[in-house]
């Protein structure tokens, strides 16, 4: 069997209720904001009992965030986000096992011979991460974060039908990939993995503004001053009215989302050239 171990990283990037581009908000690619992109960083063991299959086990750290700032205004369906005026961000720290598959292996005559191949994958597992996101105020004339699931912004767990959500939840990542072998130890690989989340809270946005009221029924009276104002800042100098209790804030029918574009590195352990060097210098075979 073959293992390797390496590094990985590239942009991270969310897609959820915040932020986007012009039009209706939608979800994957359409609505995916490059300014909104951020850095991520990851490590890997990789096991591979078949040239054509491979279980890698990764973790990953990386941010993700959003501004309803970063919209371009064009007069359309747009505008409600924009005056809409939220933001967050939140580190990423996930763990995932995934299965990647090889399939032009059944194409090569020599699957074994590797160095200068370049081979396409697809990829799908199972993951665990945590979140936590935050938002931000301008006091002082300073940009200051706070957490947010702390100050409940749309009454989760107050309000029926609207539990709290888990910081740390299971993800699906699945993704595909080409990999090129600079030789039989060393290959390289871009590749790109979407998470599929059981989540609309990972920008703490999903459903509807509340009754402000809520929050000094069931928070300290510090806390339910920052939890109204920064769960509802429609009306910060944007020459709007704001949002008001019962108003839309999200779209609680897509969760949200997740994907980092890759670049991995991967140094073999075993099965390489490193190991039948060993074998030949340690361990010759004997002949009759």
């Amino acid at each position: 069997m073959t293992t390797e171990f390496g590094f990985t990283t590239g942009p991270m990037a969310y897609l959820g209720d915040l932020g986007g581009h012009v039009g209706k908000g939608t979800t994957f690619i359409k609505d995916y904001n490059m300014k909104e992109t951020k850095a991520s960083y990851g490590a890997f063991f990789e096991a591979f009992p078949a040239q054509w299959l491979g279980f890698r086990f990764q973790a990953t750290y990386g941010n993700v965030g959003a501004c309803d700032c970063a919209i371009t205004e064009h007069g359309g369906d747009e505008d409600t986000r924009f005056n809409r005026n939220l933001d967050f961000q939140s580190i990423i720290l996930e763990g995932v096992a995934m299965a990647e598959i090889y399939p032009t292996t059944f194409l090569e005559d020599d699957p074994e011979d590797v160095q200068g191949r370049l081979r396409p994958y697809g990829l799908i597992g199972l993951g665990v991460f945590h979140f936590n996101p935050q938002g931000s105020l301008q006091q002082g004339g300073n940009e200051v974060w706070y957490d947010l699931r702390p100050l409940h912004t749309e009454g989760e767990g107050w309000v029926p039908g609207r539990k709290e959500y888990s910081l740390t939840q299971a993800n699906i990542p699945m993704g595909a990939g080409i990999r090129y072998f600079l030789s039989e130890d060393i290959n390289i690989s871009f590749e790109l993995i979407y998470r599929k989340l059981f989540t609309d809270y990972l920008d703490d946005v999903s459903t509807s503004y509340i009754n402000p009221a809520l929050f000094a029924q069931h928070l300290s009276p510090t806390q339910a001053a920052l939890a109204e104002e920064i769960s509802n800042k429609s009306a910060e100098g944007y020459n709007t009215p704001g949002y008001v209790a019962g108003d839309k804030r999200g779209t609680p029918s897509n969760n949200d989302a997740y994907f980092t574009f890759g670049f991995k590195l991967g140094i073999r352990l075993t099965g390489g050239q490193r190991e039948r060097w060993y074998n030949s210098t340690h361990c010759p075979l004997l002949r009759f």
